[in-house]
């Protein structure tokens, strides 16, 4: 049941969500008076590279090499548009959104263990060993979250995964081209070890009635503490923050990133 693409006003904007209870945010059950507005934002009615024009295939790759499947089997399509699948959410159109139907996201979740500093070895709470992961906080909303980003036409979920994680996380866009070729040999092995914990829908405000962030989430783990060891956490591009953080229930993240790192906790019994 997702709760954050609920929220009202939508993103960046005064535009106000039609109510959704609960018990009628599924399609299948009849909700006859609901009429929400239609928006999407500005940026995106400019129709800029990275959005779509409106006659579109859906539920395929189409000729311009983008990808309009989901994660979560074929969507249904209602007046000629793809319609969320995990229900009403209150607003029809794209809102901050370029794609319609599914807007495919990767994301990087960086882990190490937390260590004793007296000792070096990892630290145990409860019987569990403590994990630390990679955290940025976003410019627009100053929530901390996993980083990542959208995937662009062409790029395989493993560059995009590099990609993002360096400019948000390392501030890599910064860099000169040979500053940035050393860091990439530095981390290749490492960025080319990820297990995927999480494919599918994320909960998440900026989405709407026609379209949807999809995200696939890969762990990268550094077992012993020595790859990331000199690697220096910088902020840039969507970051205005960056930090080790511990993998605790009581995390408080953008989205439904504490779904996906309590997967991640459980992966490595921590």
């Amino acid at each position: 049941l997702h709760i954050r693409a609920r929220q009202t006003p939508y993103p960046k904007s005064t535009q106000q969500r039609y109510p959704v209870p609960d018990f009628l945010v599924d399609w299948q059950m009849p909700f006859p008076g609901y009429f929400p507005d239609t928006y999407s934002d500005p940026s995106v009615a400019a129709q800029p590279p990275w959005a779509d024009i409106d006659l579109l295939e859906f539920n395929s790759i189409d000729d311009d090499g983008v990808d309009r499947r989901s994660h979560m089997g074929v969507y249904d399509l209602f007046d000629g548009l793809p319609r969320n699948p995990m229900g009403r959410t209150g607003l029809i159109g794209r809102g901050l959104l370029g794609r319609w139907g599914p807007n495919h996201a990767a994301d990087p979740i960086v882990t190490r263990w937390k260590r004793n500093p007296d000792t070096g070895q990892p630290l145990v709470l409860a019987g569990k060993r403590v994990l630390e992961f990679v955290a940025i906080q976003r410019s627009d909303t100053k929530e901390w979250a996993i980083p990542g980003g959208m995937m662009e036409v062409g790029d395989t979920i493993s560059k995009t995964l590099k990609k993002e994680f360096f400019e948000e996380a390392l501030c890599s866009l910064e860099e000169s081209e040979e500053e940035r070729e050393k860091m990439e040999a530095k981390l290749h092995t490492f960025f080319s070890q990820g297990i995927e914990v999480y494919k599918g829908y994320v909960d998440d405000p900026r989405n709407t009635d026609n379209a949807w962030i999809e995200t696939v989430a890969l762990n990268f783990h550094d077992e012993t503490g020595d790859i990331l060891q000199s690697v220096t956490l910088k902020a840039g591009d969507d970051a205005c923050g960056v930090r080790w953080q511990e993998v605790s229930s009581h995390n408080v993240l953008y989205a439904n990133h504490l779904h996906i790192l309590q997967r991640v906790a459980q992966q490595h019994k921590a």
